[in-house]
């Protein structure tokens, strides 16, 4: 056990399923220790019908936040006390604060997503985009996108139960961000998708293909990667998906998940205790691991 755990130590914790992959823990211990304040972040595996519960827990420890994944971020806005503005539009929190035992959610997939494409260089503003998925990331995303000034969000999803929240969230837009064209079509309709990735300028996987245990899955046939086109994923484990290294092989500038996971975690880090998170020497104490 660490030093720093003691009888005081504040509990933050990752709710989801499978969670076995995430970096969070390690992000954020590192960080909490590079600033010497006494929190411990821990990742539990659950199931949306066992949330209720988790809010039990959330409450009877005191936790002071902490992040839900898939699949419980809908489930989570459902049962926080608060939602903040972005999270009340998408009905998805990923991220909750606990104020003095009012429960506020917050979604910053989007924000972290975006950040990470400017950062390598790829700025949304005027952009066509296609996102595939319509879960919670997608959605934050999709929303994000049009509110940095996206010319087109191009949303394509499975007739599933997420395919209506994605006309919903298009309904939304169009009230919200009008100048931004949405769409929403069929991912099966592979004449309509291979059309939208031709006249787009970047193009997002924001499902779970690609990630362990659908690694060797990907969405989109690797004859349609140019070398003009951005492609990027949400997925970061493993850290450059089948999509990520084929996008590579064809000249794509290719971004992983991993940088979104990481501005991601410093918008949350500031949303926990209020600093901005040691995001740099974080990177420098990966590279020295991995050596």
């Amino acid at each position: 056990m660490e030093k720093r755990i003691s009888g005081h130590t504040g509990l933050m914790a990752l709710f989801g399923t499978p969670v076995g992959h995430s970096g969070s823990p390690a992000m954020y211990n590192f960080s909490f220790q590079h600033d010497g304040l006494d929190y411990a972040y821990m990742a539990f595996d659950v199931t949306e019908e066992e949330m209720p519960k988790v809010f039990e827990s959330i409450r009877l420890l005191n936790m002071r936040g902490g992040n839900f994944t898939m699949p419980c971020k809908n489930i989570a806005a459902q049962l926080v006390d608060k939602l903040s503005p972005a999270a009340e539009i998408i009905g998805a929190c990923n991220v909750f604060v606990n104020d003095d035992g009012v429960i506020t959610g917050h979604i910053t997939d989007g924000v972290g997503f975006v950040k990470n494409l400017e950062l390598n260089g790829a700025p949304v503003k005027d952009k066509k985009v296609v996102v595939l998925g319509a879960g919670g990331a997608a959605t934050a995303i999709q929303v994000q996108l049009a509110l940095d000034g996206a010319k087109e969000v191009n949303i394509f999803n499975i007739k599933d139960k997420f395919f209506e929240r994605a006309e919903g969230t298009k309904a939304k837009l169009a009230e919200k961000c009008p100048e931004c064209v949405v769409t929403v079509d069929d991912l099966d309709d592979k004449a309509k998708l291979e059309e939208a990735i031709k006249a787009c300028d970047i193009l997002v996987n924001a499902t779970i293909m690609g990630m362990k245990p659908h690694q060797d899955v990907t969405l989109v046939d690797k004859s349609l990667f140019r070398k003009d086109l951005v492609v990027a994923d949400t997925v970061y484990s493993p850290e450059k998906t089948k999509m990520i290294l084929e996008a590579e092989e064809a000249g794509c500038k290719a971004i992983g998940g991993v940088g979104m996971l990481q501005q991601q975690g410093a918008v949350n880090y500031g949303l926990f205790v209020g600093k901005e998170m040691p995001l740099a020497e974080y990177q420098e104490f990966q590279k020295a691991q991995a050596k």
